[in-house]
């Protein structure tokens, strides 16, 4: 350790703290795709930081954007004021989403988001007279967050078990079929019956009772989970027909992940809500969002007294002066370099044909991908109910990558600036690991 040796006042979130601490892992500088360690090795940051440096580390263009902001407005409430930042962001950001999805409600993270688009759909349903449409359905190995709405509507048994009782829930199972689509490159062939579910859930708990419907278009956090042909549009059509909200949490599909602006567009499915964090900000200054669809902003506001506060809701930090400047120098970067649609091509090609070359690895057991996203599943290790992904991970941070484990699967998010010899690098890395692990 070159800095703090005292390191027991950090309680560290999602991390073994007490093995952690006794072999962290440093990281003292970034740039581009790499992390610098304390013990000086460059290390190939293959998951963007956590799904959110899309546009590679230590961009100048974010670094004085936010300094120039901070020296001119740093802080101003986004309560009963405003700022022309916070506006122009706004602005920017909807010439991304589909129509009619042009209202902005911004949050701090992916979590606040969640609970604020939840709170939202709630909050159109009051609006025109349906206050009996409150249950929220999610989806098996989902992930949405850690506030209590995000759990509740969540599929990750241990995000939620221990906190009490959660809201009014259901949910979809999901659409992991190692049996039919394993080693799928793109989307998954079979299962999109699995969209029907909900049809089963509306049955059972009655439309009138339901909200809204929320997913991740591709599970992250549950281990890079696909959706099969045309289920989402399956979701679409069923929530349509049943007057129930869709709300996609692309938190991590968002800003380029998938080869597109976000998965509604990539997949020609327009939801009702999108939830966005992480590269909205290139992940350097926190900042979430919901984009809302118009009639869904209008409703409220239109069901609401005059001179009334329409929606009783927000953060302080909302709209945060520093956290839109980075935004926006990040759209720039977005726009000029064309990362939103970099993974569509030759990369995302290349990135797709690399991965799969591990199916020769006899513990494979599956491959996952699409655009610049990707997973790799192992069996479960034999005489232990141990999954493997936490030992992969270590020893791949030795083998001078950073990955993602979650149970027996090691998932990859590159910046979207990753180049062929970098992907190699990765890749060599995790044939590398294998070989000393199994």
């Amino acid at each position: 350790m070159k800095n703090y040796k005292n390191l027991d006042a950090f309680w560290m979130p999602f991390t073994p703290n007490r093995a952690f601490k006794e072999n962290p892992r440093i990281v003292t500088r970034t740039e581009g795709v790499f992390c610098h360690t304390d013990d000086g090795r460059k290390i190939l940051d293959a998951t963007a930081g956590l799904w959110c440096v899309n546009a590679g580390h230590a961009r100048p263009q974010i670094a004085d954007a936010i300094a120039k902001q901070a020296h001119e407005l740093d802080f101003t409430s986004p309560f009963n004021f405003g700022h022309d930042i916070g506006f122009e962001f706004a602005e920017r950001l909807i010439q991304h989403t589909p129509d009619p999805l042009n209202k902005v409600f911004f949050a701090n993270s992916g979590s606040e988001a969640v609970e604020s688009a939840l709170k939202i759909a709630l909050a159109y349903q009051n609006s025109r007279g349906k206050s009996g449409k409150f249950k929220l359905i999610g989806r098996e190995m989902a992930y949405h967050g850690v506030n209590f709405g995000g759990i509740s509507v969540g599929g990750l048994t241990p995000n939620r078990k221990g906190f009490g009782p959660l809201l009014p829930v259901d949910h979809l199972p999901h659409t992991l079929d190692l049996e039919n689509n394993a080693f799928s490159k793109g989307l998954p062939e079979a299962g999109l019956e699995k969209a029907d579910a909900l049809e089963e859930l509306i049955k059972f708990h009655d439309a009138s009772s339901i909200a809204a419907v929320i997913v991740e278009p591709i599970s992250g956090a549950g281990g890079v989970i696909l959706p099969p042909k045309g289920y989402l549009k399956r979701l679409r059509e069923i929530c349509t027909a049943n007057d129930i909200l869709l709300i996609f949490d692309e938190v991590i599909t968002g800003w380029g992940r998938l080869g597109s602006a976000f998965a509604a567009v990539e997949f020609d499915v327009v939801p009702d809500m999108i939830v966005s964090a992480k590269g909205i900000t290139n992940g350097i200054v926190p900042l979430g969002a919901v984009f809302v669809a118009d009639h869904i902003h209008d409703t409220i506001m239109d069901n609401a007294a005059e001179g009334a506060i329409e929606f009783y809701h927000g953060y302080t930090y909302s709209a945060n002066p520093v956290s839109c400047a980075a935004g926006l120098a990040t759209l720039d970067i977005y726009e000029q370099e064309g990362l939103l649609t970099r993974a569509a091509g030759d990369i995302g090609e290349y990135w797709e044909n690399a991965l799969h070359s591990l199916k020769d690895i006899e513990q494979v057991v599956d491959i996952r991908n699409y655009g610049l996203i990707g997973a790799v599943q192992f069996k479960q290790p034999a005489g232990t109910t141990a999954p493997i992904g936490g030992k992969f991970q270590v020893a791949c941070y030795d083998n001078d990558v950073m990955i993602r484990a979650m149970g027996n699967i090691i998932a990859f998010s590159p910046p979207l600036t990753i180049n062929p010899e970098e992907i190699d690098q990765l890749i060599a890395a995790i044939r590398k690991t294998a070989n000393e692990l199994f």
